[in-house]
């Protein structure tokens, strides 16, 4: 599910005045697999333990997850491989932001919304999709709730893609390592190669398929 549609308590608990949205992303550094990223919007009063997803257990972050599901508004963007390669990845992170936003924006059927994003840059100017006043936050998935939030929504959901490719690409471990390059994962690219889910614009990746 790439976006969650609020309930009708929800919509009501937002009140007057701006709508802010938080936004992070999850997989910049693997070699394998998309970028993706997520858009929330919390519900009033916000759900407690939204945080840092990194420094969350696996299962306090799944638990934070189902709440946010239940009871918050959010947008899922995915840009596959291809893309990655196309745009590098800095693009290729400001794009799945955009798409974040625009599938929030579809759930909550409200265009006018602000964002506080995670980091020190934002999509502003940087993408075309990109529409929304926004604020980059260094750390911020440490100190703003709704950035902490689409921190978790994303890592969530970039492992669950995660664990299924490894299903279909069982040598790699990226039910474990989730396509960043551990020990495991760069032993297995040595021995069976790339796969198509393979990064090939990151150097690790290049380098190995000019050894082949």
């Amino acid at each position: 599910m790439l976006s969650g549609t609020p309930s009708p308590e929800f919509c009501a608990s937002l009140g007057a005045g701006p709508l802010v949205a938080g936004v992070d992303e999850a997989g910049r550094g693997p070699l394998a697999g998309p970028v993706v990223a997520a858009a929330v919007l919390l519900c009033k009063p916000a759900p407690k333990g939204m945080a840092d997803s990194k420094k969350m257990t696996a299962r306090a972050r799944a638990e934070a997850e189902q709440v946010i599901r239940q009871h918050c508004a959010f947008g899922i963007g995915v840009v596959e491989v291809e893309e990655i390669d196309r745009l590098n990845i800095f693009g290729a992170t400001m794009l799945a932001m955009s798409l974040a936003m625009e599938r929030l924006c579809e759930a909550v059927q409200h265009t006018d919304l602000e964002t506080l994003i995670d980091g020190n840059l934002t999509p502003e100017g940087r993408c075309d999709r990109w529409r929304w006043p926004a604020r980059a936050i260094v750390g911020g998935d440490g100190k703003e709730a709704a950035i902490g939030a689409a921190s978790i929504v994303a890592k969530e959901y970039r492992d669950r893609l995660m664990a299924e490719a490894a299903l279909e690409h069982p040598h790699y471990g990226w039910e474990r390592n989730k396509g960043y390059g551990s020990r495991e994962h760069m032993e297995a690219l040595r021995i069976h190669g790339p796969t198509p889910l393979h990064r090939r614009s990151f150097a690790p990746v290049a380098q190995m398929e000019m050894e082949l």
